[in-house]
């Protein structure tokens, strides 16, 4: 079985912190714990859209977005 590897980790790690899971997180994102798995192991994309709310749910500044996302 494939393992999964979050490509993320400075994201993963805020995300865990802050809502206590990637569970908890993905409920106030509104979507599923898998969608937001096949995000942050980059199976499929993180839209603009997923930043900006993303950021606004993590406390997130502008200047912070490149640690965090790219």
């Amino acid at each position: 079985m494939r393992q999964s590897v979050a490509y993320y980790p400075d994201l993963v790690y805020r995300i865990v912190s802050m809502y206590g899971s990637q569970e908890k997180f993905a409920e106030a994102v509104g979507i599923t714990k898998q969608q937001l798995s096949r995000k942050l192991t980059c199976v499929s994309g993180i839209s603009r859209d997923d930043i900006i709310k993303w950021c606004s749910l993590l406390s997130i500044s502008k200047n912070e977005i490149p640690k965090y996302f790219f």
